[in-house]
């Protein structure tokens, strides 16, 4: 039947061929009509997927906080005047976004005291102080509008926790549990948008990017919501970490360290989550135990050796030492923080390797030996 169908359909393109067009030309042509017509409906289709998903956070925050949203409801002024909110304390109680970043990557997450200090005195806009006190960076790139939504959400999402935690708002959370298909698809889309960001870097680094990764760092922190975003993430959360650190070993361009660095600054963040870390030290140990090997190869044989990748290695070794530091630093985690298998891996014959690495590359050497060192004493502890 399939050889009859591509008979037949053979036999039609040859009687609707046009003259003048030879057959090949002819089917070519219908390939690029059909091909264009598939991408104008994949297009479409992304469009559509990424509205259903708007709706579905909008509605979940809906359910959360029923104030969340109080524009269209005529009798949201009167509910929210019974609230009587504290002014003075209120400014004070929303002091930071729950992420603690090192001041090259710092930004006011909550907007200027002047912000608060005008909602206050302003009666009519009171109904959009939620709205307020998250204020998103207007975005100019169609990479930043492609992670406006999911980092909207997860950002009101954090912010009601807080205010509810404080007796600001009443919220019920038992509904993140019903409906954890929205959180999770929030998470992979923010987490594509990220990846989509560092795989193709523009300078200079846009504050909304600085925003969306404390938004995700924020999130997996979260006394309430790591273990939420943890079960049904992981997997999208390793997938991201494995992107990245491809991305460090394979970027080649003459100006990525800054984009690297930016790239590695994000790795350690995630690894403040105890089990993130667990796992990005997993895929750390054998990336570099491996170019270990490939480097000594390469030195025995006289061989060329790729220096790309090379001057790129010392930034995963920096991420790695990092985390087995913050790990040492952290008495209450247990000492088998990774996985023994993947130590016992990683030190084997290590001693030799930095000894016939040491003349060559010494300061390669250097980070070897220092690792070592941070997991034998992990291990000895």
């Amino acid at each position: 039947f399939l050889k009859i169908s591509k008979l037949a359909l053979a036999f039609a393109i040859i009687h609707s061929k046009p003259p003048g067009k030879s057959c090949k030309e002819y089917i070519k042509h219908l390939a690029r009509t059909v091909s264009e017509q598939d991408f104008g409906w994949k297009s479409k289709a992304e469009v559509l997927e990424a509205e259903v998903l708007r709706l579905h956070q909008e509605l979940l925050l809906r359910k959360i906080c029923p104030r969340f949203c109080l524009e269209n409801d005529a009798s949201a002024k009167t509910l929210l005047d019974q609230e009587c909110i504290n002014p003075t304390s209120y400014s004070s109680q929303l002091e930071d976004s729950g992420c603690d970043v090192s001041s090259d990557c710092a930004f006011d997450s909550l907007g200027t005291a002047s912000d608060f200090h005008q909602s206050e005195h302003n009666v009519n806009t009171s109904k959009q102080w939620l709205e307020r006190v998250l204020p998103l960076n207007l975005c100019t790139t169609s990479k930043e509008k492609s992670l406006t939504a999911p980092v909207q959400f997860l950002q009101h999402l954090l912010e009601i926790r807080k205010l509810s935690e404080r007796g600001i708002l009443q919220a019920d959370f038992t509904e993140l549990e019903e409906d954890s298909l929205t959180i999770c698809n929030s998470v992979s889309q923010l987490l594509d948008g990220l990846t989509v960001f560092y795989s193709s870097p523009t300078f200079p680094f846009s504050s909304f990017l600085t925003e969306a990764v404390c938004v995700l760092v924020s999130l997996i922190t979260d006394a309430k919501f790591s273990n939420h975003v943890l079960k049904k993430c992981f997997k999208k959360l390793k997938e991201f970490k494995q992107n990245l650190i491809q991305i460090i070993l394979r970027t080649g361009s003459v100006n990525r360290f800054q984009a690297l660095h930016a790239i590695s600054h994000t790795l350690i963040l995630l690894g403040r989550n105890n089990i993130l870390r667990k796992s990005l030290i997993s895929l750390l140990l054998p990336e570099v135990r491996q170019f270990a090997e490939q480097l000594l190869q390469a030195h025995q044989l006289q061989a060329k050796y790729d220096i790309t990748q090379y001057e790129n290695i010392f930034l995963l070794c920096m991420i790695l030492e990092q985390l087995l530091q913050n790990e040492a630093e952290e008495r209450n985690v247990s000492s088998s923080e990774c996985d023994e298998e993947g130590k016992i891996q990683f030190l084997k014959r290590l001693d030799q390797i930095i000894l016939h690495l040491s003349d060559e590359f010494p300061l390669f050497s250097l980070y070897l030996w220092r690792v070592s060192i941070l997991l034998n004493s992990a291990q000895t502890a």
